[in-house]
């Protein structure tokens, strides 16, 4: 089986060498690694340039933001499971394709997931946060639940048949894409109990407190627009539940 792994990139320079030695370095025999970048303006392009012998595909041109970039390199990507690695995340070791791999391939489930850790951003070995995801059942997403985007792998044929990131949320598309997922049309799934990915903080959705009432806003449209009805606290207890994640 082949797994694609996409990373969109704009500006980066500072972070995407990280991000893509953590890719090439991986032990899984089959990836197809796919670069999107929003024609980037600094050196992140001649960054990726240095790795193009072991990237299956670049593209370098303005797009629409974030997750129309995503959507671009899911539609290109040949692989049986696809990642998602942005260009501020790393994955922990060289073995975590090979034990995503291998969880599709003895438990044949549609989508995979395990842990994640913020750390600092310019020195990656202090932790902010852990993200322990614990085993999924259905209805956790009432509860305010949900994996880590980044530790989140999904078939191909999974993203065919249910679609890709909704390009009309800016924030919260990564959970209504999971929420569509496990929770409405109830895909099967996996989890790894151990850190797979590490993330450098500043996400775009946790910068600042008037970017998480945006994004809890978008936690709600992102229900609507699939036709659920949250819970009477799921939109409170989503960013309540991640207080833990500190201690």
């Amino acid at each position: 089986m082949k797994i694609s792994v996409i990373t969109v990139c704009y500006n980066s320079s500072s972070t995407i060498e990280a991000t893509i030695r953590s890719v090439v370095e991986q032990d899984y025999p089959v990836v197809e690694y796919i670069v999107v970048d929003g024609k980037s303006t600094d050196k992140t392009l001649e960054i990726v340039n240095k790795y193009s012998n072991k990237i299956s595909k670049i593209v370098s041109e303005k797009d629409e933001g974030l997750y129309f970039a995503i959507n671009k390199g899911i539609a290109l990507a040949k692989g049986d499971v696809i990642g998602i690695l942005h260009a501020d995340d790393f994955f922990t070791n060289s073995h975590v394709l090979s034990k995503v791999m291998e969880a599709f391939i003895n438990y044949k489930p549609d989508t995979v997931y395990g842990d994640l850790q913020y750390v600092d951003r310019t020195d990656t070995s202090k932790v902010i946060r852990k993200w322990n995801s614990g085993q999924y059942s259905d209805g956790l997403f009432l509860k305010g639940w949900m994996p880590p985007h980044p530790s989140f792998f999904v078939r191909k044929s999974v993203y065919e048949k249910y679609g890709s990131f909704n390009t009309t949320l800016r924030s919260a598309a990564d959970y209504e894409m999971m929420l569509r997922l496990l929770h409405r049309f109830k895909v099967s799934t996996y989890y790894i109990p151990e850190v797979l990915v590490k993330m450098r903080v500043g996400g775009k959705s946790n910068v600042s407190l008037a970017n998480r009432i945006k994004a809890n806003r978008e936690d709600k449209k992102a229900w609507l627009i699939n036709n659920l009805k949250p819970g009477l606290f799921t939109l409170i207890r989503k960013p309540l539940s991640k207080l833990s994640q500190f201690f």
